[in-house]
């Protein structure tokens, strides 16, 4: 079968096919529960990249059905998870950590594999990062020592930067991390400020107005919210002239200046082969939670030109793709 066809198969829900039927006929039901727009290209692409590793691994039309929910993690997800777990699938994939939080929340006995940048521990999905213990495991796709490389970043490509917002949308688990963005600021004498924002409408008073004082920048860490707004978020940066470093590289196609991120398409093709042992006869449970393995450098140049900064060479050969 041809990717594009496969690919289709898992774009929407299925019609639902009884549960008795599927095992006589040997087939296995997958859902997919993704976070964010059914129209986001970034992730639709990453998307692609879990499905094709299944393909890869075996399961093709013939033998899973594919059901995918995009909800608005804005939103009460509650009637599209059970929407989803009325299916009765195998085995669900969720992402980001907001929509594994919600399938857990009504399902303790339907394998989840997460990709997720909250502490699933503390989240209360695993009891372990060895043993999961429970029907979730999780691909964290954020790395916490990446915090420490967004304000060394930006005072290599902007040297007069000694502000720095940190914007992102409450997460719990990263307002824990904010203690360690601001611990490497102080050590390149860089003043940290958390901002919090709830809508597109918050985020333009906000970073307007931290704009106001000069020799600013901002961090965007990895955050469904901020994702969803990034066209708004890239061009607050350029009118206000504000250097920025983002947690995905949708960010950065779309005129953003760099990104220094997880590389969320491993992530899925690695969750997509617990999804495998899983169907296999793997139990969740005994699944150890994995961390993120590789990792992305992309600068935008053309945006530092716009904005009259140098990219010191050093980074433009560490960086895995330049836009020009």
């Amino acid at each position: 079968m041809k990717r594009r066809e496969f690919i289709a198969l898992a774009s929407g829900a299925v019609a639902a096919w009884p549960l008795a039927s599927r095992a006589q006929q040997g087939v296995r039901r997958i859902g997919v529960l993704m976070g964010f727009a059914r129209s986001d290209p970034q992730w639709n692409a990453t998307l692609a990249a879990f499905l094709t590793t299944l393909q890869e691994l075996g399961w093709t039309s013939r033998n899973v059905l594919i059901d995918t929910r995009w909800i608005n993690p804005d939103t009460d997800p509650s009637a599209d998870v059970a929407a989803l777990i009325a299916l009765s699938p195998d085995v669900i994939f969720a992402c980001p950590h907001s929509a594994a939080v919600a399938l857990h929340r009504q399902t303790r006995t339907i394998p989840i594999v997460g990709a997720t940048s909250g502490d699933p521990v503390s989240a209360g999905l695993v009891q372990s990062y060895a043993r999961p213990g429970g029907n979730v495991t999780v691909f964290q796709i954020f790395e916490k020592t990446i915090n420490t490389k967004y304000p060394q970043l930006l005072k290599d490509v902007a040297p007069q930067v000694v502000r720095v917002a940190v914007v992102h949308g409450g997460n719990t688990s990263w307002r824990k991390d904010f203690a360690t963005v601001n611990t490497a600021a102080q050590s390149l004498t860089i003043e940290a400020v958390e901002i919090i924002v709830r809508d597109a409408a918050d985020i333009q008073r906000k970073i307007t107005e931290f704009s106001s004082a000069a020799n600013g920048g901002l961090i965007l860490p990895p955050d469904a919210l901020t994702a969803r707004n990034r066209r708004i978020i890239i061009e607050l940066a350029a009118s206000h002239r504000l250097p920025a470093v983002y947690a995905s590289r949708e960010f950065v196609t779309n005129g953003g200046l760099m990104c220094y991120s997880t590389d969320f398409a491993d992530i899925f093709r690695r969750a997509a082969s617990y999804v495998d042992r899983i169907l296999k006869g793997e139990k969740a449970s005994d699944l150890p939670v994995q961390a993120p393995t590789k990792f992305d450098l992309i600068i935008n140049l053309k945006t530092a030109k716009a904005l009259e900064l140098t990219v010191p060479p050093r980074l433009l050969a560490e960086a895995g793709e330049v836009i020009e």
